[in-house]
């Protein structure tokens, strides 16, 4: 299990640099390679059985963003969810970006 899970998201003020380079890379290496980069943002989709299952998977991510108050984007269909992290008062990604990502990787594999 990564040791960002062990990690509680902080306030960020807007000076905060976002993640680049090496720090980004650092971070993507601690969390599932189900999850992907793609600019200011990281992704995964789940895949579930039917809708119920997706609703579940949504709720987890609910009660998980609200105990971390750091929220995603999540799209919810049949069969899928889909979560995407972005820290806006950095302008990118940010630490705690990963950190629920981590996070729902243990919560879900």
């Amino acid at each position: 299990m990564s040791d960002l899970t062990n990690k509680s998201c902080k306030d960020l003020p807007a000076d905060t640099p976002q993640l680049t380079g090496a720090a980004l890379d650092e971070m993507t290496a601690q969390i599932s390679s189900e999850w992907s980069v793609d600019g200011d943002t990281l992704t995964r989709r789940y895949k579930t059985k039917g809708f119920a299952k997706a609703l579940m998977l949504v709720n987890g991510v609910g009660y998980l963003a609200e105990a971390e108050d750091h929220h995603p984007d999540i799209k919810l269909g049949y069969g899928y969810a889909e979560v995407s992290f972005t820290t806006h008062s950095v302008g990118g990604l940010s630490e705690n970006d990963f950190i629920c990502a981590a996070k729902l990787d243990a919560m879900f594999g």
